[in-house]
């Protein structure tokens, strides 16, 4: 199992990508912490994950609230005794124009989609290079890398995920990796939440594999990221998006 022994955070894993990647992770043997908002589904998780044979705890917060996020690192030394993998996958979108975008909603979307990733990162990079050895991985998106009408600020944040994850791969190494997955047009609660693959055809079609992705497209990835598979991989965004734009 390529993720043996490993103790790994996720954040945003009581549904979606974060949720198949939790699951993903417990098979290739880790132990895994479930971050989430929802008491219920997070108990969800982790109960089954133990069903098919893994380990796994949880810990609930609201991730815009940024000093609360502590507890997340403190449960898991507490539990686990350390932390190997951080995948910083806790997303929040927004459909808001730009000239109706109000700055509450803004700081709201840096918080969970930004400032979220750069404070567990320090949180747990001390614990990481003592032990010589750690993986972080944020979720970015195909929004890093262009503008799309009507999502002003997840385009901004998504922007500035990927420069953070440049920015912490170049100071946290050598001991720590730090690499980001930029999902593209990927079947998930939030896209349910505006519409569901409807709203994505536009993407669907322009891409060279025709098809909306899965949980499972991210999780596979996130796996490679988080083992020695990609022991020579670090300050990149790898897209997983069926080609979409190239």
């Amino acid at each position: 199992m390529k993720l043996e022994g490993k103790v790994a955070i996720i954040t945003g894993s009581t549904s979606g990508m974060g949720r198949e990647t939790a699951k993903q992770f417990a098979r290739e043997g880790a132990k895994v912490v479930i971050v989430g908002r929802n008491e219920e589904r997070a108990k969800e998780v982790v109960d089954d994950i133990k069903k098919n044979g893994g380990e796994a705890a949880y810990v609930t917060v609201d991730m815009t609230k940024i000093e609360s996020l502590k507890t997340i690192v403190d449960k898991t030394i507490e539990t686990y005794g350390t932390v190997d993998i951080l995948f910083n996958n806790a997303g929040m979108l927004s459909t808001t124009p730009i000239m109706d975008l109000k700055l509450e909603e803004l700081y709201d979307l840096f918080n969970v989609n930004v400032a979220s990733a750069l404070y567990l990162a320090q949180l747990v990079a001390p614990v990481m290079k003592k032990k010589g050895k750690g993986v972080i991985i944020n979720t970015s998106s195909v929004a890093g890398y262009a503008a799309h009408h009507g999502f002003a600020a997840y385009v901004t944040t998504k922007h500035a995920a990927e420069g953070l994850t440049k920015s912490m791969a170049f100071e946290l190494g050598p001991e720590i990796r730090v690499n980001a997955i930029a999902p593209g047009a990927i079947h998930t609660a939030m896209v349910d939440s505006i519409g569901g693959p409807d709203v994505l055809t536009g993407m669907i079609q322009g891409a060279p594999l025709k098809r909306i992705g899965q949980p499972i497209d991210i999780a596979t990835v996130a796996v490679f990221l988080a083992s020695d598979d990609s022991s020579f991989v670090t300050g990149q965004s790898i897209r997983v998006d069926g080609g979409f734009d190239i």
